[in-house]
């Protein structure tokens, strides 16, 4: 069966802090209003969009089927991964071209075909822990709440039926692009990273997953065609090279073994 991507670009930095985003913010302040700031989104608002918003992409991408070979091998390598932090986990597959994964505040997990076409198990649970990292430590909500205010704006946040409420469907596909360049601060990754490590740990998985995929990341650094979009969307990431050392050595000091 052919695969495709329908506005999957778009959607595949979903979690992301947008510069772009922030400097639309920095506009509609600039513009005298104040009171639409990142902190007037309340958690709930972000719960909800984040809601939302994966309920569109799932509408707007193959979604794997529960028979699908891609569904079984993501549902048996993610089998004891049911929450983080008290935030319900859910796993899907994308049938479509591009090399991505995401995970977003309400604790949806979207991983791309071709992503696992590309990576053994091992490595891409390390790519799962890392993306589950990034909403450990709040950073998809930031983004959530920069894009929020960027691409909906005044009408969203002022509506009697709460700001999803009066989202539009264009509004949604709207949201995504606005992340679709979007970036963490390395600061962020590496947060990332050790939670990462740390969520795996604590679910009874081998962490060494994580040096693992850095690794595959390195090796596919700077090969053509469908293999280079996964360098590049991890383009912005801390030196590969540093991140493999240190996963690595917290692996071994740790005392696990390193999977054949």
């Amino acid at each position: 069966m052919r695969k495709f991507s329908f506005f999957i670009v778009a959607a595949a930095m979903l979690c992301a802090f947008s510069a772009s985003a922030q400097l639309n913010v920095g506009k509609l302040a600039s513009s005298g209003a104040k009171a639409f700031q990142a902190a007037t989104i309340s958690d709930a608002d972000v719960a909800a969009m984040a809601k939302e918003s994966v309920a569109w992409m799932d509408t707007h991408n193959k979604v794997c089927g529960p028979d699908d070979p891609y569904t079984i091998r993501l549902n048996k390598l993610t089998q004891g991964l049911t929450e983080a932090d008290g935030i319900p986990l859910n796993f899907k597959v994308y049938d479509v071209i591009d090399v991505n994964a995401f995970a977003c505040p309400d604790g949806s997990v979207r991983v791309f075909s071709s992503l696992m076409d590309l990576m053994t198990d091992d490595e891409l649970l390390g790519v799962i822990g890392h993306e589950i990292g990034h909403v450990l430590k709040h950073h998809s909500k930031k983004a959530y709440k920069t894009a929020l205010l960027a691409s909906a704006g005044r009408d969203a946040l002022s509506a009697k039926g709460g700001i999803v409420g009066a989202l539009s469907d264009s509004q949604l596909g709207t949201i995504s692009e606005s992340l679709l360049n979007s970036k963490f601060s390395q600061k962020e990754e590496k947060e990332a990273d050790d939670v990462g490590y740390e969520f795996l740990v604590q679910n009874g998985k081998n962490p060494w997953a994580m040096a693992m995929a850095f690794e595959k990341m390195q090796q596919l650094e700077g090969q053509s065609g469908k293999q280079s979009a996964m360098a590049k969307m991890f383009s912005s990431h801390p030196d590969t090279a540093s991140r493999i050392k240190k996963m690595s050595e917290r692996a071994k000091k740790d005392g696990y073994q390193r999977p054949e």
